[in-house]
């Protein structure tokens, strides 16, 4: 089993190196989740072993160091919180530990960005996390985070 989600396919489109951080925040999340690889390790490994690096024939791309780290240093230190708030505005009778661990990964992200992230607007985070989930899922995932943060978006602002 693999330690983290694989590289999302992007295809030939160069992504952002903003995107490339929000991908592999999800994918460090996720990491941490399942494996349980500590917070300070898993910065070290993808900024220093994954971002811009060939790894079994995939090319990750170059990412926005100084954001990757800011999303999952918030992700954990705010993690009670957030996720107390993804549950609120969860379809009634799901709950945050019913749903795919990569998926709760897409939004804690999602949720801190929109809570901490400021001068990045609403709909941007939001379609970004639509581009993430639809990097890693080909149900109705993308859409489910859709509703989720778009949900949470004024609330957690006004907030």
């Amino acid at each position: 089993m693999s330690s983290a989600p694989a590289t999302p396919d992007v295809g030939s489109t160069k992504i952002s190196a903003r995107s490339a951080a929000r991908i592999g925040a999800v994918q460090a999340l996720y990491q941490m989740d399942m494996v349980g690889t500590e917070l300070d390790d898993i910065v070290v490994e993808f900024v220093n072993h994954r971002f811009g690096q060939e790894i079994e024939g995939e090319t990750f791309p170059e990412a926005d160091e100084a954001h990757f780290e800011e999303v999952i240093r918030g992700v954990v230190r705010e993690q009670r919180d957030i996720d107390v708030t993804i549950n609120g505005a969860l379809a009634k009778g799901w709950t945050l530990a019913r749903i795919d661990a990569t998926m709760r990964a897409v939004l804690r992200a999602g949720v801190y960005e929109l809570r901490r992230c400021k001068d990045i607007p609403v709909k941007v985070v939001i379609n970004e996390y639509v581009d993430v989930a639809n990097a890693f899922f080909e149900g109705d995932e993308p859409g489910v985070v859709n509703a989720v943060l778009d949900r949470l978006g004024a609330t957690v602002r006004k907030a």
